[in-house]
C-alpha cells in the first residue's frame, strides 16, 4: 500500500496535520558606513550656502526653490537667514559658528603681571636672606663686642 503523505498548504508553507513554522526574519544587514551611532549637527561650508543661494535664485519655474529645499534637506527660514547675511555683505558670518561658551581673549597685560609677580616673589626671598645675615652679623658683633656703626633705620 502506498505511502500517503501530509497534504500541505501552499499559502502557509504548513502540513496539515503540522502547526504553522515560524516566520524567517534575515539577519541585519551590515550597519551602514554612511549613518553614525551618534547624531551630529550639520553645517555648511561658505561655498555650500552661496551654491545653493545661486541656485534658488536662478529657479524661476514653480516650486523650483521648493525642489532644491527639499534635495538639500533645507528650510526655507535657513534660506531666508543666508540670503540676509549676504546681501549685508557678511560673508564672514555665512561660516559656520562654534557653538557654545566662546574663549576669552588673551590679555595682554596678563604676562606682564605674571612676570612682576615672579620678580617680587624673587626680591621678597632676597631681602628675608639679606635681614637674616644682618641679624647674624649683629649678635656676632655683639657677642664679640665690637660696637656697630649708628644707622638711620634703627630705632
Amino acid at each position: 500500500m502506498p505511502m500517503r503523505l501530509p497534504q500541505t498548504n501552499a499559502a502557509t508553507g504548513a502540513g496539515s496535520d503540522q502547526g504553522r513554522r515560524p516566520t524567517v526574519v534575515p539577519a541585519p544587514v551590515a550597519a551602514s558606513p554612511e549613518l553614525t551611532d551618534l547624531p551630529r549637527r550639520r553645517t555648511f561650508t561658505v561655498q555650500d550656502k552661496l551654491r545653493i543661494l545661486a541656485e534658488t535664485d536662478a529657479a524661476a519655474d514653480t516650486g523650483g526653490v521648493g525642489a532644491i529645499l527639499r534635495r538639500e534637506g533645507l528650510y526655507s527660514s535657513s534660506l531666508t537667514d543666508w540670503r540676509r547675511l549676504r546681501d549685508a555683505g557678511a560673508l564672514a558670518a555665512l561660516a559656520p559658528a562654534r557653538r557654545g561658551p566662546k574663549a576669552a581673549g588673551a590679555n595682554p597685560l596678563a604676562t606682564r603681571v605674571a612676570r612682576l609677580e615672579q620678580d617680587n616673589a624673587r626680591l621678597t626671598m632676597r631681602l628675608t636672606r639679606a635681614e637674616a645675615i644682618i641679624d647674624i652679623q649683629k649678635k656676632v658683633a655683639a657677642l664679640l663686642g665690637i660696637p656697630l656703626a649708628a644707622s638711620g633705620n634703627e630705632p
